[in-house]
């Protein structure tokens, strides 16, 4: 449990305190020391008397009344002093920089199990173990460098692991981004990222927020909490941006439907983030560039301009920015041609905007003016400024930062020469500048804030009615008539059918159907692969024909028979990955569906938003929309369909796959055609 004295404490202990800062215990005062600490600090060490000008006491039971305690000793040795501090000297709060927990072996595991219950016991709150410590604005309670100026306004970063924090630091400081706090949250034995996040959104701030919460993951272990509170702080104006690390699955793995073929965690934890409107990153590079990205005003549009006086980095920004659906658009008319007039001969104002190697700061200020006041069609400027180390450009990177300063829109900095002209940079960073050293990757982070949509829903906005369903008794796949009556009960229209073993009742559909139809074989998972379907049989002996075939198909076991629809075939699937809950895709149909993998994914609960966002979203959304004469399918009733398929796995959680595979569509007529559900109570 996040409490006051983990954040604000009042008075610090550090317990294993040393005047080596090469050790974790030396190197976390220091910290203390140097970043102003201002209230009460301990030092615990039985071996000497003082410790970094602080007096030692040489035992936990010497201490008096402490908030938080910094446990920079030996794992064996960590459960005994936090039995006193909790039991004795009403700790609330415990940072155990210490590794040889559950990350070394199953003892260790347990004693960090017997550390939390004590915690727990009191209602305090554990960062840890093994990890790098917490800084903020009150304390520096960290055993590693870089320590950056922590300020109101920077990022604020929550990491899974603690030298990923510190890569990530490193990057950001050399960039020249701001800090406002970092946890390193370690094993997170009682305390983990999620909570860390549901604790910002719940004491938020107004007037002192982050300008991004970053996030690095290798486990999502409570994707309810995630959602709820990171969609929240997006919609209240924090931007958040998430790494995702450990998505590979080695080796593979047996699927007995497409669905399961097609979705896993990564998938999954890909959608919780669409879901919450999270910026998903791939890279600590990508992470630090988007939040940079972010330090910036929103572009009101997505058209911009490109200034450069080299024209291959803006060509190259160009693809980058088109290649996201961002817009570099022409520049001309009278007010063009003025500025052309300012700029040396061979320079260019169409977009990029190239005023040449040997262009001034003063014709950099000109264009930059003219993009802020005449071109209404930029919304935001890309400045890209090199130097080949022939002179000091000061007064090009002066310009540049008066105009961040001074335009209504977005002016994002790219600065190329990191070697010739480091000295500028650096003056630039130190007026509390952010830059980017690559405009393709710049390029490519703006694109990714731009597409990210806003928060879908939080968990807890969505009820259904309770619909009557059938109690499921069997456990796997459910036999076709189960199936029938789910989807039916679901407001799932399924097309009429008939399973039997006799010839003489498939005959007898048949002639109240009409032909043509289809005959399948029940039993083979995949039947198209089985050669378990035979389509448009037209005829009484071509039905006996079809009947004998299937009948002869090994694993057959009974034989289904359905009138012939034809249409655009969809695909539809569920599949349940714990901790997430259930996925659900849409995309083209048909046997390549594994092949194609047009398809987009989503959690249930679904919103009217997220179910036509994944109809359009799709590559072949033209097909639905309707293309060179062929009629469409009704968006409306392909939504629909998808609502009250999130209905039905919400109300049915023990379904673990499913599949609806074709989704015959045509105008506004749309039928399941085939669809296998597997089963699993959560107790099995």
């Amino acid at each position: 449990m996040i409490n006051r004295q983990i954040i604000s404490p009042g008075s610090i202990a550090v317990i294993g305190a040393s005047s080596d800062t090469r050790k974790p215990g030396g190197k976390v005062l220091e910290n203390l020391l140097s970043g102003g600490y201002k209230g009460k600090l301990y030092a615990v060490n039985p071996k000497v008397a003082s410790v970094q000008g602080i007096e030692t006491i040489p035992d936990v039971s010497g201490i008096p009344q402490v908030d938080l305690a910094i446990l920079a000793i030996a794992a064996t040795y960590t459960l005994p002093a936090i039995e006193i501090l909790a039991g004795k000297k009403d700790t609330k709060a415990f940072i155990i920089l210490s590794a040889g927990f559950s990350e070394l072996s199953q003892e260790g595991a347990r004693l960090e199990k017997e550390i939390v219950d004590v915690i727990d016991k009191t209602g305090g709150c554990l960062i840890g173990p093994n990890c790098i410590g917490v800084m903020n604005t009150a304390y520096r309670g960290v055993f590693t460098t870089p320590v950056p100026e922590l300020k109101s306004g920077g990022v604020t970063l929550i990491s899974g692991s603690g030298a990923t924090a510190v890569f990530i630091m490193e990057s950001g400081i050399s960039r020249g981004l701001s800090f406002s706090a970092v946890y390193s949250m370690g094993n997170s034995a009682q305390t983990g990222v999620e909570e860390m996040v549901a604790w910002l959104d719940e004491s938020l701030d107004e007037q002192e927020k982050p300008g991004a919460l970053l996030l690095y993951f290798e486990t999502i272990k409570k994707p309810d909490i995630l959602l709820r509170h990171a969609s929240s702080l997006v919609r209240r104006g924090v931007p958040v941006v998430a790494v995702k690390a450990g998505n590979s699955e080695a080796g593979s793995r047996a699927a007995s439907s497409h669905t399961g073929a097609l979705a896993g965690s990564d998938e999954a934890a890909g959608a919780l983030f669409r879901k919450a409107g999270i910026i998903r990153c791939h890279s600590r590079e990508e992470m630090i560039t988007v939040a940079s990205v972010l330090m910036f005003p929103r572009p009101k549009g997505k058209n911009f301009a490109i200034v450069t006086h080299a024209g291959g980095p803006g060509v190259m920004l160009t693809d980058a920015l088109s290649s996201h659906g961002l817009n570099v658009p022409e520049i001309k008319g009278e007010k063009a041609d003025r500025l052309l007039e300012k700029l040396f001969p061979g320079s260019s104002v169409k977009n990029p905007v190239d005023f040449l190697a040997t262009g001034t700061a003063g014709q950099l200020e000109e264009i930059l003016s003219a993009c802020e006041h005449d071109f209404d069609q930029v919304d935001g400027s890309v400045v890209i400024f090199g130097s080949p180390g022939l002179f000091p450009v000061d007064d090009v990177y002066d310009v540049i930062h008066r105009i961040i300063r001074e335009s209504s829109k977005p002016v994002y900095p790219v600065l190329p020469s990191v070697v010739n002209v480091r000295r500028e940079i650096d003056d630039f960073i130190h007026r509390g500048n952010v830059f980017f050293p690559d405009e393709v990757v710049m390029g490519n982070a703006l694109g990714k804030v731009m597409n990210t949509p806003e928060p879908f829903i939080s968990v807890d906005e969505t009820g259904n009615e309770s619909l009557a369903f059938p109690d499921i008794k069997e456990t796997g796949y459910l036999d076709p008539g189960t199936v029938h009556c789910l989807l039916q009960k679901a407001g799932i229209p399924v097309i009429e059918e008939m399973v039997s073993n006799r010839q003489e009742d498939i005959e007898t559909f048949a002639q109240q159907v009409g032909y043509p139809v289809v005959l399948k074989a029940i039993g083979p998972l995949h039947k198209s692969d089985a050669g378990g379907v035979l389509l448009n049989i037209s005829d009484r002996e071509c039905l006996r024909k079809g009947f004998e075939k299937l009948q002869n198909t090994p694993g057959t076991e009974k034989v289904m028979i359905q009138p012939m629809f034809q249409g655009i075939e969809l695909f539809a699937g569920v599949k349940r990955e714990k901790p997430y809950g259930h996925l659900i895709l849409f995309g083209i149909g048909g046997i390549f569906i594994e092949v194609m993998k047009d398809y987009t994914v989503t959690l249930a609960p679904l919103t009217e938003n997220e179910a036509i966002q994944m109809i359009r979203n799709l590559q072949g959304y033209s097909l639905i929309k309707g293309t060179r004469g062929r009629g469409g399918v009704d968006e409306k009733k392909l939504t629909d369909l998808l609502l009250h398929l999130s209905v039905l796995v919400q109300q049915i959680p023990g379904i673990t796959e499913m599949d609806i595979n074709p989704l015959m569509a045509q105008g506004d007529r749309i039928m399941v055609v085939d669809a296998r559900i597997k089963y699993q109570k959560d107790n099995e």
